[in-house]
């Protein structure tokens, strides 16, 4: 089967950008770490030789549909600074020029984005890698993708890494957050009930629904203060509902331009562009390594490797 690697962009620019030091300088004045050490990344998962491959960007911060079921949602992330935001952009430009589908929305999330592409994938008969460290994203091993893969720590997480870090199924995850909420995301969780409580739950009922429809037998459960357990989802059963809604991801993003797998394919490579667009952000250092993995690239690139 054909390897198509779905990466999600902004964890790994984030990582880079608070993990390297300001020692390259775009021609605008901006420094550039962030954008050296994705591009980077980026060559590293190109060497491998991917047949199809697409990044997906957050652009939604405060805007995106979930705020309209919760306006707490996220609100605790800042948001991105003017030299930040400039990176960001120019990460999005060098995967575009690396020859890279890119997507991003003003109203979808890029987990939304990637759960999409996944359904695109397994439609074309192709089962992805989801390039990640956010763990939650496991819930897309339930439909159709491979695993999720840490490039940075070279880890990679199936369905059963993620029951045992869960301790439940991956198709399961969603009504997880829901009990336990999200402190990242702001998420409400429901007081009192802990990850080994709602492994439990959900071991007991197939999910959030079924167990707000028989929280009668919650009292009957061989589980530490199962009456109050019972009482306390009795008494927030619509936060429940709206945490879920919350922590369920979209896989029908109207992605633009359209996508279909044929459209994921790595395009013609342009190396002259690519080093070109890359000096114009200071990190012209990367020359080498573009001409080498756009042009007949032999030699294998370590993972997560970040040359000094």
């Amino acid at each position: 089967m054909k390897k198509a690697y779905l990466v999600d962009a902004s964890v790994y620019i984030f990582r880079y950008y608070f993990a390297l030091p300001p020692n390259w300088e775009s021609r605008s004045g901006y420094t550039t770490e962030a954008v050296y050490g994705f591009s980077n990344f980026l060559l590293d998962l190109l060497a491998r030789k991917p047949a199809y491959m697409a990044c997906a960007f957050d652009e939604s911060l405060g805007s995106c549909f979930r705020n309209d079921i919760y306006p707490e949602y996220k609100c605790s992330r800042v948001l991105p600074d003017e030299a930040l935001a400039f990176q960001l952009a120019a990460c999005r430009e060098m995967a575009e020029v690396l020859g890279i589908a890119s997507f991003a929305s003003d109203r979808y999330e890029a987990d939304d984005i990637l759960a999409t592409l996944t359904r695109t994938c397994v439609d074309g008969g192709c089962a992805p890698l989801i390039v990640t460290r956010d763990k939650d994203l496991g819930q897309l091993l339930d439909r159709g993708a491979a695993s999720l893969w840490d490039f940075a720590a070279d880890q990679y997480l199936g369905r059963e890494a993620i029951e045992h870090k869960f301790g439940v199924r991956p198709a399961q995850i969603a009504d997880y957050l829901a009990l336990v909420g999200d402190a990242i995301d702001d998420i409400p969780g429901v007081p009192g009930i802990g990850a080994k409580t709602a492994a439990h739950l959900l071991a007991a009922f197939d999910g959030v629904d079924a167990l707000i429809a028989n929280v009668d037998q919650v009292a009957t459960l061989k589980i530490r203060g199962a009456a109050g357990v019972a009482a306390k989802i009795a008494t927030y059963a619509e936060q429940i509902r709206m945490a879920h809604q919350l922590a369920t991801l979209e896989y029908a993003v109207p992605l633009q331009p359209g996508a279909d797998l044929a459209s994921l394919a790595h395009r013609a490579p342009q190396p002259e562009l690519a080093v070109a667009v890359a000096e114009e952000f200071g990190i012209g250092g990367l020359a080498r390594k573009i001409h080498r993995v756009l042009g007949a690239a032999s030699e294998p690139v370590a993972a997560g490797a970040v040359p000094s």
